[in-house]
């Protein structure tokens, strides 16, 4: 008697939550449009970067232009987490010298730079304006609370920064 040897049930593949691809899409599109910039961006490369089809890119983003924007304010927001971790526990002139720390940490990341310079060289947009100025605002709101510190020292604070932009670039 011969034993017949049957093949394993097959295991269901697990679909990713689109959430989840989202956010594999992010990280997939952040350094296509750091070196490339909003116009000069295939989402053909984007897509094949994150291991989907362009069809399924625009299901997640409906343009181009939203996903360049979602990627504007994730920069913003990880530059506002870095400064928020970095001020904990310190307030004024301490909180101010942590924080340009934390910036200067973040300039290795060429990137996240990158992606800061694209966004500002796209403001002719007036969706990508509006966008980089609630951020940059939002920015400015939160050294202003953390500090504690007068309107003139933010402003210095800022322009050493976006100097510091400058030469990183």
């Amino acid at each position: 008697m011969t034993e017949t040897k049957q093949a394993p049930a097959a295991q269901p593949r697990r679909r990713m939550p689109a959430a989840q691809r989202r956010e594999l899409v992010l990280e997939a599109a952040v350094a296509e449009f750091a070196a490339h910039g909003l116009a000069g961006t295939s989402t053909e490369d984007v897509a094949r970067r994150a291991g989907i089809s362009q069809p399924y890119l625009f299901r997640l983003f409906p343009t181009k232009k939203t996903l360049f924007l979602a990627l504007v304010e994730r920069c913003f927001q990880r530059v506002r987490d870095a400064f928020s971790q970095a001020a904990a526990g310190h307030t004024g002139e301490e909180a101010l010298v942590a924080m340009a720390d934390a910036y200067e940490v973040l300039l290795n990341d060429r990137t996240l730079l990158l992606l800061q310079m694209q966004a500002y060289a796209a403001c002719d947009d007036p969706e990508v304006r509006a966008t980089t100025r609630a951020g940059f605002k939002a920015l400015w709101e939160l050294t202003e609370r953390l500090t504690g510190l007068p309107f003139q020292q933010v402003v210095d604070f800022f322009a050493v920064g976006m100097l510091m932009n400058v030469a990183a670039a």
